[in-house]
């Protein structure tokens, strides 16, 4: 297997959100109704949207492939708080899952938070999506916070906020 991690330039855009409603349709709609699904989709991975993120310094979106083909993506961003950084999007091809991708693409993110002297990693996981919230505990994640974010359109976002501390190398699954 070729596998490449590359940063996400403006032609690849229409393939990630392509695969971002792959992944949510599998994943989310028995967490959230399809209504928020079209409704989040089209918040998040609207090509205006993220090509304008592309262009933010404080932004980074990376994708993977497997032999020339896309397999997942991510992005993180600094949060304004120091040292702190946020990894806002993983999403994997569900026919890719447990491969390994998603680690490959937490590594990337913290070597990005690192080189921006950020201490701590953080993450928002639907409460429901008990899948990613044990493949974040196994890379050193912990629950920190419970949050329900009003987004809009009658919809909220019922999250726990995880984080990982960068300080000292992730040792295995974490407990709340």
């Amino acid at each position: 297997m070729d596998i490449v991690i590359s940063p996400l330039a403006a032609a690849d855009v229409e393939a990630v959100a392509a695969l971002a409603r792959r992944v949510w349709q599998h994943t989310y709609l028995g967490i959230i109704s399809q209504e928020q699904i079209d409704y989040m989709l089209d918040q998040r991975y609207r090509a205006q949207r993220v090509n304008d993120e592309l262009g933010m310094a404080t932004v980074w979106w990376d994708q993977l492939t497997v032999d020339g083909q896309l397999a997942g993506f991510v992005s993180c961003l600094l949060t304004g708080t120091p040292g702190e950084m946020k990894l806002d999007k993983l999403y994997v091809d569900p026919q890719r899952q447990r491969l390994g991708i998603g680690r490959r693409l937490v590594e990337r993110v913290v070597a990005r938070a690192l080189e921006n002297a950020c201490e701590t990693l953080i993450l928002a996981v639907n409460k429901g999506n008990s899948n990613a919230i044990a493949a974040y505990r196994k890379q050193g994640f912990s629950i920190r916070d419970s949050v329900s974010v009003d987004i809009g359109g009658g919809f909220v976002m019922d999250d726990f906020i995880m984080a990982r501390s960068l300080l000292a190398p992730a040792t295995g699954p974490q407990q709340p």
